[in-house]
């Protein structure tokens, strides 16, 4: 059986199509997770999505708040603790930490890893 040449190319264009851009990174240095954590974090909070949400409920909240944030091997955020805060507004609290968990990161970690990052962020 002669497979066509256009059906070839369709093929090798999918298969390479999902290997190259599905795949996440794999990170194994602590410090690359820090870095990469801190940088996708702030992204996600001085977007204008995020933004958005944060003046319409609570656009009066200003100070720094000081976190922990959880990540584990999937990119997935396992835990957001709150280690200080000048912010006092609980309902604030539970959005900011409502927010960041439903995120996912960018890259992986090996199996079995976890990553605590604290982080600081003044609004």
């Amino acid at each position: 059986m002669k497979v066509q040449p256009v059906y070839l190319l369709i093929f090798l264009f999918f298969f390479l199509s999902q290997h190259s851009f599905a795949q996440r990174p794999v990170l194994t240095d602590e410090e690359q997770v820090a870095e990469m954590v801190t940088k996708e974090v702030d992204e996600m909070y001085h977007s204008e999505e995020f933004l958005k949400k944060k003046n319409k409920k609570f656009a009066e909240v200003k100070g720094t708040m000081v976190v922990d944030i959880g990540v584990v091997q999937n990119g997935k955020v396992s835990s957001f603790f709150k280690v200080d805060s000048e912010i006092k507004n609980i309902d604030f609290i539970n959005f900011m930490s409502d927010y960041i968990l439903s995120h996912k990161f960018k890259f992986k970690l090996q199996k079995q890893q976890r990553y605590k990052v604290r982080y600081s962020i003044t609004f």
